[in-house]
């Protein structure tokens, strides 16, 4: 057995990776963590990306039965937590014929990894998303006539920084559609260092399990209240059932186009799940009301829908932006037609039996994004480790095979 490696292979750069995982050219990833940390949360392309996992010891114990496990006949890219691992597995590869590459950073850049990306480009004003592919996170910058305003912004606030000074604008205004539970949130940073308002419902300004409320100043939002930025004007919709403070932001062109960032009310695949205050059997007929009853009256069918999270790839319109007309997410949306197809009784028993693992993180993040707890930079990154679970368990079916 050879524990070096002389071929020389080459680093991707984790931006040429993500572009080429949108563009469906990735065939194989070989995760060579260890299995717990790879089941916890990989990389994970379009369907029909190939995703193995083979630990990295196994190279090491057995060389020439670990590379028999590496599927031939397409390029690999080699991923592991850092870098070091995947460069010695590479080039393992390599020597024997089988094309390999691999992930400049590891994991590690990958979960720290942000795309932005214009989604409308109007005379009027430009809507600009924020990915963090890694988690399925977004956020969104609206730009018009130099006012902007944030709606769920994440954690790393650099990004918003980088487009307000490309775009020019103030920022006005910043939007949580409610108090997280998946990641931390980037808004109260924001307000400090922008002295903008920031606005949450003040039903999520308490922790749903400690009972403590909000340790932050924040501008407490109520049904209907509307607010400008440049020539949109905003709307708030209170949704609850995701969580009690659930809120949507109507945001209307002045040429008569809407705009509706549902946070984790809608999503292009499936909707969010109640039970993240621990009140699931509560919340979940409050949140049929919200779906069924009240948002119709608000927008119609070529109204934009923008959530705060993805769960796959596959979901965006082919060029990396996740956005869709309100009639087309009727249709495609599998889960949502579904359960619009049922009683409330109905409704409420199918939710409670198709929720997913509940995360234990998620009751720290919440104390987090409330202020009563202030974590360092390397323990906000373990809570903020690996995909967001805020929909039903549909939505997080296998997408690689």
């Amino acid at each position: 057995m050879s524990v070096q490696s002389s071929t020389k292979v080459v680093a991707r750069a984790v931006e040429d990776v993500y572009a080429d995982l949108l563009a469906g050219n990735v065939p194989v990833i070989l995760d060579v963590r260890n299995a717990d940390d790879f089941a916890r949360w990989h990389i994970e392309g379009r369907k029909g990306t190939r995703v193995i996992n083979i630990p990295y010891f196994e190279f090491i114990e057995d060389e020439e039965g670990s590379i028999a496990k590496v599927p031939t006949g397409a390029p690999v890219l080699v991923v592991c937590a850092k870098e070091g691992s995947s460069q010695f597995v590479a080039e393992l590869l390599a020597e024997r014929g089988i094309p390999a590459s691999y992930l400049a950073g590891g994991i590690n850049a990958w979960g720290n990894f942000y795309d932005t990306r214009p989604i409308l480009e109007a005379d009027y004003g430009r809507i600009i998303q924020i990915s963090r592919p890694a988690r399925g996170d977004l956020a969104w910058l609206v730009v018009s006539d130099g006012e902007a305003a944030v709606i769920d912004p994440l954690r790393h606030i650099e990004h918003v920084d980088a487009l307000l000074a490309q775009e020019n604008a103030t920022l006005a205004h910043i939007f949580d559609t409610h108090v997280h539970a998946d990641h931390i949130s980037g808004g109260p940073a924001l307000a400090e260092k922008y002295r903008a308002p920031y606005y949450i419902h003040p039903y999520d300004a308490i922790h749903p399990l400690d009972m403590l409320p909000a340790k932050y100043a924040y501008t407490p939002l109520a049904d209907n209240d509307t607010f400008t930025v440049g020539r949109f004007t905003v709307r708030v919709i209170w949704y609850p059932g995701h969580t009690l403070g659930q809120v949507n932001y109507l945001f209307t062109a002045p040429t008569g186009e809407t705009f509706l960032f549902t946070g984790d009310g809608i999503f292009l695949q499936s909707f969010g799940r109640p039970d993240l205050g621990g009140r699931g059997e509560e919340w979940a007929p409050i949140l049929y009301e919200s779906m069924f009853e009240k948002l119709p009256r608000y927008i119609n069918e070529q109204t934009w829908i923008l959530p705060a999270h993805f769960a796959s790839l596959d979901e965006d319109d082919g060029q990396g932006r996740f956005y869709a007309p309100y009639g087309q997410v009727l249709e495609t949306n599998t889960t949502l037609k579904e359960a619009g197809q049922m009683s409330r009784d109905e409704f409420i028993a199918w939710i409670l039996n198709n929720l997913p693992v509940f995360p234990e993180q998620y009751v720290e993040i919440k104390r987090v994004n409330i202020g009563i707890s202030t974590p360092d930079e390397e323990t906000a990154s373990e809570l903020e480790l690996g995909k967001n679970i805020c929909a039903l368990a549909d939505a997080y079916a296998e997408t690689n095979a």
